[in-house]
């Protein structure tokens, strides 16, 4: 009676050592992660929400899946990449071993030496991640070719570790149920159930490994195809990323646009008429912005000697030291308010205006012509046009692009101050072209016209024309009867530029009597013919 009781546990004593790891691994199992880049669900809200507006990112998972099991995951995590900020890969022992292949790629793409140039295009910039996406489309299309091989292995693998998972389970159920039994049934049953689980083990450590040497085969095409891959990336990103600031868009304005009309301005931007001037036009618009730093409202042109007055912006150094002393503190009172204390004198540059910036450009087709370069006569009047609108905006003024040629063709955008010019309006004011001869009077009597307009609605006086053309032509007696009677009224300015051709510039042409301000531009690569504009506009 006393010896059955013992019986049992002897006998069951041996399958159960034999079986406790498996009790233990059995319970304790890792989790076994399908992503490669670690990411939080706003991440992975970001990535749903990229795929969702992209026709090419879901064409391209199609296209993937029919050769890889795991494309979504593999296209996730290599937006992950590009758009963290500081984007961290698990490690290989906490992948799912089906996507080790897909950690592989991943691994490779951000070890690249050109990835920190790609990342810094691309973090947190949704839309930049995503292209960059497309970009490597190719890369992963091959990458995965060469992986072929290490993908079956893993799949093996992977069924392997399950099939051990489950084995090791089995035992687990085979010990509590022998805990309930006092025959010699489960001791054999938890037996049975512990040399399965060893056979799964060695099953799933040896696919393991030959995963891990297929993996190993492919690593070196993965590897050159990621860093061909990972250049060109960055290389489009930051040529777009240029492109988008050489036209003036902002980040804000591209932050707010859906997927696609990004996309489709960004492919206008490269293909547009005016693609090849991109960098003209970003040059001229950085250095208007550096000649707006340099001005100096109401205190402008060169410096010609002293004269006596009360403005003391321009008071000698000398006169407010004065101040200092407070017996001569009454002294400096009486001559400020007789107008004669010492101040700097200068001539040359007018206080800037406060009506609109208006931009006549001549699309005649003449403008066509090359000069220096390659750059059209139409590029450098259309760069110096698109720089004098972001005059405007900085100034709070509005801006008017007329685009002109014989007298019955015209063109008028408007920019008003109070709200944004949308990009769009933008190209269409730079790309559009009229052709035929050349009209002064026609635009001209426009901006006229405009301007008076401005000064009925808001009181507005003081509105600056720029004139740029190649071309001279007539204008009537009585035409400039009204148009001087205008320019009287309305206190504007005109400026006038002569594009490639001189001789439009020279004393006593049409241009030179119509204008307060007349230059030649001969040297089309040279933006800063037109600075001192940017100055007293």
């Amino acid at each position: 009676m006393d010896g059955a009781p013992d019986a049992a546990p002897d006998a069951r004593g041996e399958p159960a050592s034999r079986a406790g790891k498996w009790l233990s691994l059995s319970s304790a199992t890792a989790e076994r992660h399908t992503a490669a880049v670690v990411a939080d669900r706003f991440d992975l809200m970001t990535w749903q929400d990229m795929h969702a507006q992209s026709d090419g990112l879901r064409e391209l998972a199609r296209e993937l899946d029919d050769r890889h099991a795991h494309a979504a995951d593999l296209l996730a995590d290599t937006f992950l990449a590009a758009y963290k900020a500081r984007p961290r890969l698990r490690r290989p022992a906490e992948m799912d071993p089906a996507r080790l292949v897909n950690h592989q790629i991943i691994t490779s793409l951000t070890d690249s030496p050109e990835f920190a140039a790609l990342h810094r295009e691309t973090a947190g910039d949704a839309y930049a991640a995503a292209m960059a996406v497309l970009a490597q489309a190719g890369a992963l299309r091959r990458m995965l070719e060469h992986s072929g091989r290490a993908q079956e292995q893993a799949e093996r693998a992977k069924r392997s570790l399950l099939d051990a998972e489950e084995t090791a389970a089995a035992v687990a159920d085979a010990l509590r149920q022998a805990a309930h039994e006092t025959h010699e049934d489960g001791t054999d049953a938890v037996g049975r159930a512990a040399e399965a689980a060893e056979s799964a083990e060695d099953a799933a450590r040896e696919a393991a490994v030959g995963a891990a040497q297929a993996l190993g085969v492919a690593v070196p095409g993965v590897r050159a195809a990621a860093r061909g891959a990972v250049a060109r990336a960055a290389e489009a990103a930051r040529n777009e990323t240029a492109l988008m600031r050489a036209w003036g868009v902002g980040s804000g304005e591209l932050e707010r646009m859906p997927f696609e009309q990004r996309a489709r301005l960004a492919e206008r931007l490269r293909t547009g008429r005016l693609a090849r001037w991109a960098e003209l036009i970003g040059r001229f618009r950085q250095m208007a912005g550096g000649e707006r730093a340099r001005r100096v409202e109401n205190a402008t042109g060169e410096l010609i000697g002293v004269t006596l007055g009360d403005d003391l912006s321009r008071v000698l150094p000398s006169e407010l030291a004065a101040l200092g002393l407070p017996e001569l503190r009454a002294v400096f009172a009486a001559r400020y308010a007789a107008g004669e204390l010492m101040l700097y004198d200068s001539q040359g540059e007018q206080a800037t205006g406060r009506g609109a910036i208006i931009a006549c450009v001549d699309t005649s087709h003449s403008m066509y012509e090359a000069g220096p370069g390659g750059i059209t006569r139409e590029a450098w009047a259309k760069a110096c046009a698109l720089a004098l609108l972001d005059q405007a905006r900085d100034a709070g003024r509005d801006f008017v692009g007329i685009l002109f040629a014989a007298a019955d063709k015209l063109q008028v955008f408007r920019f008003p101050a109070g709200r944004p010019a949308p990009v769009t309006e933008v190209l269409e004011f730079a790309e559009s072209f009229l052709g035929g001869g050349t009209s002064y009077q026609r635009p001209l009597t426009a901006a006229a016209g405009l301007l008076e307009e401005e000064f009925d609605d808001t009181a507005r006086a003081r509105g600056d024309i720029v004139m740029l053309t190649d071309d001279d032509c007539g204008v009537t007696e009585e035409w400039m009867r009204d148009w001087n009677a205008a320019k009287q009224r309305l206190g504007f300015r005109v400026f006038g530029i002569a594009v490639g051709t001189p001789r439009v510039a020279e004393a006593d042409s049409v241009l030179d009597t119509l204008c307060d301000n007349l230059r030649a531009v001969e040297d089309l690569t040279d933006v800063h013919a037109a600075a001192d504009l940017f100055r007293v506009i």
